[in-house]
């Protein structure tokens, strides 16, 4: 499994108190996983804690699921 992938399903499941096998890359974070819009605003911020990267908010806006993370990220070199 990815590195990138398991590092940030971590994330989400200690942010969101979802089980990490509910996390999958086709997640969506508000239907699948249960995110309102601060838990989507809190786990962006803890994101870019802990991968040092700038997430602007309209794109943070257009994660639906966690792959839309997972590719923001890889396109940000990590």
């Amino acid at each position: 499994m990815d590195e990138l992938f398991e590092k940030l399903k971590k994330l989400i499941a200690e942010k969101l108190e979802v089980e990490e096998d509910k996390i999958t890359m086709e997640a969506s974070f508000r239907q699948d996983l249960g995110a309102d819009s601060l838990d989507t605003y809190e786990l962006v911020y803890a994101i870019e804690e802990e991968m040092g990267v700038t997430i602007p908010d309209e794109k943070a806006n257009e994660f639906e699921t966690v792959g839309d993370a997972v590719e923001f990220l890889k396109s940000q070199g990590k």
